[in-house]
């Protein structure tokens, strides 16, 4: 049998801890300083260079198949509503789309501290390490035209 008045659970605020413990410090150890400074610049542009591509390729496949999946629906769609299969309630639609607005405009202003410290927390990331930061940069817009 399970007693349950000896077991204890500690409460665990994500957002405190989240605030607490970057990941890079998690991955790289407190007070690392810019990651890659050790490395000569070339290497490290090479480095951002590489994994920027490599993120700019696979954003723009997914782009893709996102884009293609949302107008092939979207044309299915339009056929069947011409074809007699599916009628549309048009004033719902508007309804619900306009109510999601209001929600979204709502959780908008609420998550604007934390969006606005992932900011400058981001800013510092890259200003620390701006050869990688650039590197990736350029990579990336590589990859997307690729």
């Amino acid at each position: 049998e399970h007693d349950s008045e000896d077991d204890s659970y500690e409460v665990l605020d994500l957002t405190e801890y989240a605030r607490r413990h970057h990941w890079w410090n998690r991955l790289f150890g407190r007070n690392s300083g810019p990651i890659v400074e050790k490395y000569s610049v070339a290497t490290q542009i090479v480095m951002g260079g590489v994994t920027g591509w490599c993120a700019g390729f696979l954003f723009q496949k997914v782009g893709k198949l996102a884009a293609t999946a949302v107008g092939g629906g979207f044309l299915l769609l339009q056929i069947a509503s011409h074809s007699g299969y599916v009628q549309v309630d048009w004033k719902r639609v508007e309804k619900d789309v306009n109510k999601a607005k209001k929600q979204l405009k709502k959780r908008a202003n609420k998550a604007a501290p934390e969006i606005n410290t992932l900011i400058e927390e981001s800013t510092e990331f890259i200003k620390q390490n701006i050869v990688v930061s650039s590197g990736f940069v350029g990579g990336f817009l590589l990859g997307l035209a690729s």
